[in-house]
């Protein structure tokens, strides 16, 4: 007997076949049943359904779960009813206005020890969770030789944490021993609605440092290493620091420039995600402390809308060791940004940008949704998110899309012979 209670929460497990909702909603339907909420899902065939229905005065509810354990019977499948009282019924929809979060999971594989410590950290913080579910495909049991997997589970909580900061810093803990990268943010209208996306040059759209690799042809290396490191220790500011290193490299031939241009290792995942992102409408800017030389090529090998960076004086085919123009420095980027969001008439919240050093820190902490990647321990504690184990196409899991539709969108629009869907965040 369900105590005169007309509010019930039926849940329905077994094999997944077709026509289970048609069947069970068929009866529901026949007494003029409101659904006031449901759930379903499958994981490799076994069905998980949830209802929460309410009944007319009129309407004898045992009569009507009678029948529907009959058709779950019928088809093999279990079934079990709770009532709700009015009271646990209004105390869970209040408890659904708390705020909702997104956590990110991503990794080359996740592992038992990943999700235990990801969830007890949520429970200790009062945030209850929701959703669960994967965002990339699955991945096979005996892989290709030498196969690059992705993984990345996707968990949507709900709850008034107190200290957000924390939870992000208890994430960071466990990211940093176990070869997971773990994101949250808030669950807002913006996620997957970004329409700019601002990328730094070395170390992130590359793997190089381009003044580096400048450095070394030109006999000059140890110098601007330690002209680097001098820079880092607060001994000079940005500015001094590349107008001191670009000296050195007075005398250098543009050949070098051009060679150096030419083998720019792009990291993994770039072309994928700004082919995908261009597709979907958004527009790319490279903002770098790095040469307009190298991030010229990019804009043209990667398809980037916008380039700012630092304009190195040539001469008759020889560098003269000056900067042209205004430095792009960590100031100067935070600034650019605003202005691209400006001309581009959106919003701030609208906008992402992935960088890996100390100078991209105030364009990622001004940007809607700021990434350190791959990067310094300083720069992943103080950015909103962090990736250090995946290629710059995961970025496309942190918006929120999943494998399937990046493939179908590629599919349809990409028509480079440079990589095939499947080799796509597989």
């Amino acid at each position: 007997m369900l105590n005169n209670s007309n509010t019930i929460i039926v849940t329905v497990n077994g094999f997944d076949q077709p026509g289970v909702t048609s069947s069970l909603t068929e009866i529901l339907q026949d007494h003029n049943i409101e659904i006031l909420d449901m759930s379903q899902s499958v994981i490799h065939q076994i069905l998980t359904l949830s209802l929460i229905i309410r009944m007319s005065e009129d309407v004898g509810a045992d009569s009507v779960l009678k029948e529907l354990l009959f058709k779950a019977h019928e088809m093999k499948l279990e079934l079990h009813f709770n009532p709700l009282t009015s009271e646990e019924y209004s105390s869970w929809v209040e408890s659904q206005h708390g705020g909702r979060f997104i956590i990110s999971v991503l990794g080359r594989k996740i592992l038992a020890k990943h999700i235990h410590k990801i969830t007890k950290i949520c429970a200790e913080n009062h945030l209850n969770i929701v959703f669960l579910y994967r965002l990339s495909n699955r991945v096979p049991l005996v892989l290709e030789p030498n196969a690059i997997t992705k993984s990345c589970i996707e968990i949507t909580v709900s709850g008034t944490t107190s200290d957000l900061d924390k939870v992000r810093r208890e994430f960071l803990e466990i990211s940093t021993i176990d070869d997971v990268d773990i994101a949250i943010q808030i669950d807002n209208v913006f996620r997957r609605n970004r329409r700019l996306v601002a990328f730094d040059m070395d170390s992130t759209l590359i793997q190089a440092e381009v003044i580096d690799e400048l450095a070394k042809r030109a006999g000059v290396g140890d110098d601007v290493i330690s002209i680097t490191q001098a820079a880092m220790r607060g001994e000079l500011d940005f500015n001094q620091s590349l107008e001191s290193r670009v000296g050195l490299l007075k005398g250098l031939s543009e050949d070098v420039m051009i060679d150096i241009a030419r083998n720019l290792p792009i990291t993994e995942g770039a072309k994928e995600l700004i082919t995908i992102l261009k597709t979907f409408g958004y527009k790319i800017a490279l903002i770098s402390g790095g040469f307009t030389y190298f991030a010229n090529h990019l804009k043209e090998v990667l398809g980037i809308d916008y380039v700012y960076a630092n304009n190195l004086e040539i001469i008759d085919g020889v560098l003269t060791g000056k900067v042209l123009g205004e430095i792009v420095n960590a100031e100067r980027k935070a600034e650019i940004l605003t202005e691209l969001a400006d001309k581009e008439g959106i919003h701030m919240d609208q906008t992402i940008a992935v960088g890996d050093g100390a100078n991209d820190l105030p364009m990622l902490e001004k940007a809607g949704l700021g990434i350190a990647f791959h990067a310094k321990p300083i720069v992943r504690a103080s950015a909103e998110m962090s990736m250090s184990q995946l290629g710059l196409d995961a970025i496309l899991y942190l918006m929120g899309y999943r494998e399937r539709e990046i493939i179908a969108v590629f599919d349809k629009f990409d028509k480079s012979p440079r990589a095939s869907s499947k080799e796509i965040l597989t």
